[in-house]
């Protein structure tokens, strides 16, 4: 089938530190044709991440860097519009590292998973049933290990993996502790994702508002930012405490890297763990994930925000802004087809 021409946003310049609109470009390419064992993908959603950060950079990542001139690297949800692929029919309904572009020619090692929850929005699967949504289920269950009555802290609580956490923190039967910056997503934290407290950083009263929030400590914290948020978290741990290493938002930049308080004394004292998490080492659980989180969102026990830019021109500086903290919830752009 003929196809239009297919847009892709591709890195022009590697930034050093947060990559900014200039660093990309938008050229339109050709789609190739199809050869046997292939398929073409519509991408109706392209998912932007704070991980994105670090896959352009140049400082040793767990993963390769994203070469100049390549398609920026992404995940995507779209359709299977033309398949010479066994496995992958037209109509089929997929998401995965699709890139920043409006179609995708794929083999099937860039699926992540074939969207199979029909009566919920195709967003989703990039969002709370996606990159976010699986982050937050693993990372906190698996490695923050929650119990009934732990009082659980989060860090960018009001952002897509935030709000995640801190609502499947309350299923689990723990308080929950929220830290976000401004009032506005402080409110959002408390009134829409229920959580007990909520802390406005920038207030400047974090280490008082820590106290007064957990008298009894902190058994749990994730950490989505590193730097004077967790430092003032970390001198309130509770005896035997899990510390989930998410994200480093807070960090402009790791080369050389920043240096800052010890933890390790805090890690003694209250014999405590740290941990960091990649989702990527959870591929093989995926369907988990995904199915519970599912059943909770049918259920309205797991609610979620999206901040949908409209038109892949706004994808060169939608990483920027996620750093500047513009969002109100899981940032995505949608893509315009005729």
């Amino acid at each position: 089938m003929a196809l239009p021409s297919n847009r892709q946003v591709r890195l022009k310049v590697r930034p050093d530190g947060i990559p900014q609109a200039g660093h990309f470009e938008i050229v339109a390419a050709p789609v190739p044709d199809l050869r046997d064992g292939e398929f073409v993908v519509r991408n109706d959603y392209l998912s932007v991440d704070p991980a994105m950060r670090g896959w352009v950079s140049a400082v040793a990542n767990y993963a390769t860097p994203v070469g100049i001139g390549e398609v920026m690297r992404s995940f995507a949800a779209g359709e299977v519009i033309a398949s010479r692929h066994a496995r992958y029919a037209v109509g089929d309904r997929v998401m995965g590292m699709l890139g920043w572009q409006e179609y995708a020619v794929s083999d099937g090692r860039q699926i992540t998973r074939k969207v199979r929850e029909t009566d919920l929005p195709l967003s989703t699967s990039l969002g709370v049933l996606g990159l976010n949504g699986v982050t937050a289920y693993f990372a906190l269950l698996d490695v923050g290990a929650p119990r009934p009555g732990d009082t659980v802290v989060v860090s960018t609580a009001a952002g897509a993996v935030g709000a995640t956490v801190g609502q499947i923190a309350k299923l689990a039967g723990c308080r929950t502790v929220g830290i976000a910056g401004g009032a506005t997503k402080a409110a959002l934290c408390r009134n829409e994702f229920g959580y007990d407290a909520a802390i406005d950083y920038k207030a400047g009263n974090l280490e008082a508002a820590l106290a007064d929030a957990c008298p009894r400590g902190i058994d749990v914290y994730f950490d989505n930012t590193a730097g004077p948020i967790s430092d003032a978290v970390l001198r309130h741990l509770a005896v035997c405490a899990r510390v989930v290493i998410c994200g480093t938002a807070s960090v402009a930049s790791w080369d050389p890297p920043p240096t800052g308080p010890r933890v390790e004394r805090h890690l003694l004292v209250k014999r405590a763990r740290m941990q960091g998490f990649i989702v990527f080492d959870y591929q093989h659980r995926y369907e988990e994930a995904v199915g519970r989180l599912a059943d909770w969102v049918r259920a309205r026990k797991l609610r979620y925000r999206e901040d949908i830019l409209d038109g892949i021109e706004h994808a060169p500086g939608a990483i920027a802004g996620l750093y500047r903290g513009e969002n109100l919830g899981k940032r995505l752009i949608r893509l315009n087809h005729a």
